[in-house]
């Protein structure tokens, strides 16, 4: 038997994820247990990407690739709010670029960097198919943002606190 670093509703909610499959494609499911793990550990350390491959029975580094190329996977530790601001070419063309820069001045950070607090953690993110909308961010990979002006950005960061 497999000692769990997940709860047992973390597990549970991975066995739903993995119910989808047939039962010779469950490692099929990688990508939601690793974004529950994500959520219940905060983020993905090494230990925790093995255990989801072991628990999935495909090997770790098929697990590691998966959770190194999506950037809503994170390697290392991030702040309470993880802010990832746009700056494909659209969004950059409408302001992407200068959300980014005014956030790095309001929290004295840069990009892959966590304010001394613990509380934001600062990420360049791909494009989120909101072009429209620019410039976007999302908030914790869950709360897409629109049109972040600084006086957006400046209630976003109160509403954080």
């Amino acid at each position: 038997m497999l000692s769990s670093l997940l709860s047992p509703d973390g597990l549970k909610r991975i066995d739903r994820e993995v119910a989808k499959y047939p039962p010779e494609q469950k490692q099929s499911a990688v990508m939601a247990a690793l974004a529950i793990a994500q959520e219940e550990k905060g983020w993905l350390a090494r230990e925790t990407i093995e255990f989801v491959a072991q628990y999935l029975g495909m090997p770790p580094i098929a697990a590691y690739e998966v959770a190194s190329f999506y950037n809503m996977y994170d390697l290392e530790p991030v702040g309470k709010y993880k802010l990832a601001v746009c700056t494909n070419l659209p969004c950059a063309l409408s302001g992407g670029v200068h959300a980014a820069d005014y956030l790095k001045q309001k929290l004295g950070i840069d990009f892959n960097e966590t304010t001394a607090d613990g509380k934001f953690t600062l990420k360049e993110g791909e494009c989120m198919g909101a072009c429209g909308d620019a410039p976007v961010m999302i908030v914790n990979n869950k709360r897409m943002c629109s049109f972040m002006l600084p006086e957006e950005i400046d209630k976003l960061l109160s509403e954080c606190k």
